[in-house]
């Protein structure tokens, strides 16, 4: 395992430790080693990444804050800090390794790309990197998905995606990658599948990290300006893990700060209620690579579940499987009740409305705060929560 001043790359073929790899036709490997050459290439362009940047900066709105959560401190006790990845253009993290992908995917002379989304954000920043790009755009997205979040659905449209619903299975996320990878395998030579988190075959854990990893930058270099010291925790919410992973990277030779995973309980511990991979989960593969994988009683993929619709994946990114075993990162739980008190708690207390998907690490934050073992945390909150009010709302009605 090759270690650099802040990261921990996988090996030749794609493995961290145990997890990741690359199980696929023989095909589609001559296809990922051609993603794999030109992202070695590119990332280190001079024009690739004037441009990219560019991008970031005067497209996305980065950099993303960090802001001192001064209401919650006062109330909890301990200095809150939130990275403020909700505030990016299309309303969440997923813009950062969209806009990569998509310049990626144009520069390898691609016209199309082709994607899954569970919440949609990442499926309404594909199709904005597709639309600025001048790429056609498939996204797919789980039936029950497309009716519980809407909006994205509709900002997905007028975008100019073309949004395919999935209605196999449990009609979620699961079967939307399935779905979205036999169609990218019919298309590879002009398409791009523009993964939406840091999972799948190598080497796309590894280029989501990599694009990703502005947010641990950013975060670092803001917080000591703030404070003049380095945070004593951070968390994330973990489904695929690509805005866990981009907060991480940047702290892991940090000894002195503890990192949490935040994942997601939903309605309780049985096989199907959750969508906690690292906490119930064994090693398998799933969409071409190995991980911790949520499993039935014959090995398969089993259902997952989590009131979040961008968490409810039965596997986990393969170097979180990876940081898990050497300890390195401290995965744990929030149930749904949990995630959606922690939704109003933050917009009532701080006028900000988060993600469900960020409101599972907004109420481990809290839940953190109140142990009085830290004086102060940082909590990534990866998206706003336009795209889940009607849902929460009815939900508590």
């Amino acid at each position: 395992m090759e270690m650099n001043k802040f990261n921990i790359m996988p090996t030749q073929d794609g493995f961290y430790g145990n997890y990741g790899g690359q199980f696929l036709p023989d095909e589609l490997k001559n296809e990922f080693k051609k993603i794999y050459d030109a992202f070695m290439f590119y990332k280190d362009d001079a024009e690739f990444n004037e441009e990219l940047n560019y991008l970031l900066k005067n497209y996305a709105g980065r950099p993303s804050p960090v802001y001192y959560a001064r209401n919650l401190s006062a109330k909890y006790g301990c200095d809150i800090y939130l990275k403020r990845e909700d505030l990016n253009h299309t309303g969440a993290h997923k813009i950062n390794h969209s806009l990569g992908e998509a310049l990626l995917a144009k520069k390898m002379g691609k016209t199309k790309l082709i994607a899954e989304t569970g919440a949609g954000q990442h499926g309404v920043a594909i199709a904005t990197a597709a639309a600025i790009m001048g790429l056609e755009c498939d996204i797919y997205m789980g039936e029950v998905d497309i009716i519980k979040e809407k909006p994205n659905v509709d900002r997905m449209k007028i975008l100019g995606a073309n949004v395919v619903s999935v209605t196999k299975g449990t009609k979620t996320l699961k079967e939307t990658v399935d779905e979205a990878f036999i169609a990218y395998s019919k298309e590879y030579n002009t398409a791009m599948y523009a993964i939406g988190s840091a999972v799948g075959p190598h080497p796309f854990p590894m280029i989501i990290e990599y694009f990703q990893s502005v947010i641990g930058r950013e975060a670092r270099a803001q917080f000591m300006e703030q404070t003049g010291k380095l945070p004593e925790c951070i968390i994330a919410c973990v489904g695929g893990g690509s805005n866990a992973i981009g907060l991480f990277s940047v702290f892991l030779e940090d000894s002195a700060v503890d990192i949490y995973g935040v994942e997601p309980l939903g309605k309780g511990t049985n096989n199907g209620e959750n969508a906690a991979s690292m906490t119930y989960g064994k090693d398998g593969t799933i969409h071409g690579f190995k991980c911790k994988l949520l499993q039935d009683s014959e090995g398969n993929p089993s259902n997952a579940y989590s009131v979040a619709s961008g968490l409810d994946y039965p596997g986990v990114g393969p170097k979180h499987c990876y940081l898990n075993e050497i300890g390195r990162v401290k995965y744990d739980v929030i149930d749904d009740n949990e995630a959606i008190n922690a939704f109003f708690e933050l917009s009532k207390t701080e006028g900000i409305i988060p993600a469900l998907e960020s409101s599972h690490a907004v109420a481990y934050g809290l839940k953190l705060a109140k142990t009085n073992k830290y004086k102060n945390i940082l909590i990534n909150v990866s998206g706003r929560g336009d795209k889940d009010i009607e849902f929460v709302l009815n939900k508590m009605i």
